[in-house]
């Protein structure tokens, strides 16, 4: 199976370029991401990752400035707050 989700990945990165692809809120993108945990942990741990990746890009999130420093914050939609550094940099 992590051989499969691997493949499928592959063939994402192939058959879709990185210009047609929507980008990412993300600094590493979702599927950068979710290959990575899936070729160093395993099929779970990818699956898992897939999953919190699908539930928290997209929709639902709010960027905003911190009044404290002026950093820029992201909250997803389970309430995370990640700060700029984990941010993709274009979405800002």
């Amino acid at each position: 199976m992590k051989y499969l989700l691997l493949f499928l990945i592959q063939m994402y990165w192939k058959l879709i370029p990185a210009k047609k692809r929507k980008a990412c809120i993300f600094k590493v993108s979702c599927s950068n991401y979710v290959f990575k945990e899936t070729k160093s942990n395993g099929f779970l741990i990818g699956m898992r990752a897939l999953k919190y990746r699908f539930q928290n890009c997209r929709q639902g999130f709010e960027i905003f400035e911190n009044p404290i420093d002026g950093s820029k914050q992201l909250i997803l939609p389970k309430g995370e707050v990640l700060k700029e550094e984990e941010i993709a940099v274009r979405l800002l």
